[in-house]
């Protein structure tokens, strides 16, 4: 490690943890200083060479201790609620997300990347689309050109979303699923795995199929 090496912490220690702490390595410039996670009996463990040190009370200590990066360990199937808590409580604490971007991602430089994103290999941002914070771009996924993904949003593998395509708040379109240019995916709705969605989204909706159809109202 350098000696300028910035020091991070990673909340959530499940196999979204694993491809982050990778992506980070392959990245440079990053000490970690430990994982935390709610379940007791991974403290003490170790993941991909990190201990889980604790639980979420340890923020302000390893803050104390010169931690000053997080990132989110936990992914979002469904469900961004607690990638929202936790990355919210880590900036409460005074942490920096940091950006954890694959080499092997394709990432244009005429794209705005908000803060802590996840952004696996072979992902593609291309010109002018919006990466909000917190965001999971995720592995083989292609954002095109104008596309706005907003915060705690998650773009699963393989997802293709045509030009201009808007993600709302919180929203995830499920692995291998595609989505017209310009539609609007509406905030907090799903789209399932291999949906083809040729039509808006509304809010907290479940849209599945070919083309894709509304099965359920999602949580509030």
């Amino acid at each position: 490690m350098g000696s300028e090496d910035i020091r991070v912490v990673g909340l959530g220690a499940g196999g979204h943890a694993k491809v982050v702490i990778e992506i980070l390595r392959l990245r440079g410039g990053h000490e970690f200083v430990g994982l935390l996670d709610a379940n007791p009996e991974l403290q003490g463990t170790e993941l991909c060479g990190v201990t889980v040190v604790g639980d979420d009370s340890h923020l302000a200590e390893l803050y104390r201790q010169g931690a000053r990066g997080f990132f989110i360990g936990v992914g979002s199937v469904g469900n961004s609620s607690q990638r929202r808590r936790l990355y919210e409580q880590a900036l409460h604490a005074g942490f920096a997300g940091t950006r954890a971007v694959h080499p092997q991602a394709i990432v244009s430089g005429a794209a705005e990347i908000g803060n802590g994103p996840t952004v696996m290999a072979g992902a593609v941002i291309n010109a002018a689309a919006r990466i909000e914070d917190n965001v999971i771009v995720n592995t083989g996924a292609i954002v095109e050109h104008d596309c706005v993904i907003e915060s705690h949003a998650h773009v699963a593998t393989g997802a293709r979303l045509g030009g201009g395509v808007h993600v709302g708040e919180g929203a995830h379109v499920g692995l291998g699923a595609s989505v017209r240019q310009g539609i609007k995916i509406g905030r907090n709705a799903i789209v399932g795995a291999g949906a083809v969605v040729i039509e808006d989204v509304p809010e907290d909706v479940t849209v599945v199929g070919v083309p894709a159809k509304i099965l359920k109202e999602a949580r509030r």
